[in-house]
């Protein structure tokens, strides 16, 4: 058995219920740290519908939360999350504002990790933050099943 992310007609994924079950959980785990819906909807009859409007907001809110951290947990626990969202953003022809978010964080740093030794830590150099992320959603995209 297989579900579906559909956005119209078009199917942007087709995961197993396992691994859709699992998505969707993320997905409400982030939609609370945001404060934001993310406009994937409910699996009904094997289907959940995207809203295409409402996921562009959630995918680039993501992305800045993403720039504002250095901790290595919060960055471990969301990168394969994120390296989704991207490709489903890809495949639904999302805007990823990767000028914006590749530049130094507007917002005050988030969730930083601080050391003794090291001091605080610092987000990634924009271009080598965008680039990674980049990889990470071609690398799954390949795997990931229409």
């Amino acid at each position: 058995m297989s579900q579906y992310f559909d956005v119209g007609d078009e199917t942007l994924w087709n995961p197993s219920n396992g691994v859709a079950r699992m998505f969707q959980r993320q997905v409400a785990v982030f939609e609370a740290e945001l404060e934001l819906p993310s406009g994937i909807g409910p699996m009904e009859n094997d289907e959940c519908q995207i809203s295409p409007d409402t996921f562009e907001t959630f995918v680039n809110a993501l992305l800045a939360k993403h720039r504002r951290t250095s901790h290595a947990i919060w960055l471990a626990l969301s990168e394969g999350f994120i390296a989704t969202v991207l490709v489903l953003a890809e495949r639904a022809a999302i805007k990823v504002a990767w000028e914006r978010h590749g530049a130094a964080p507007e917002a005050p740093l988030e969730d930083v990790q601080v050391s003794t030794v090291t001091g605080m830590s610092a987000p990634a150099e924009g271009e080598a933050w965008a680039a990674g992320l980049r990889e990470k959603s071609r690398e799954l995209g390949r795997r990931m099943p229409r």
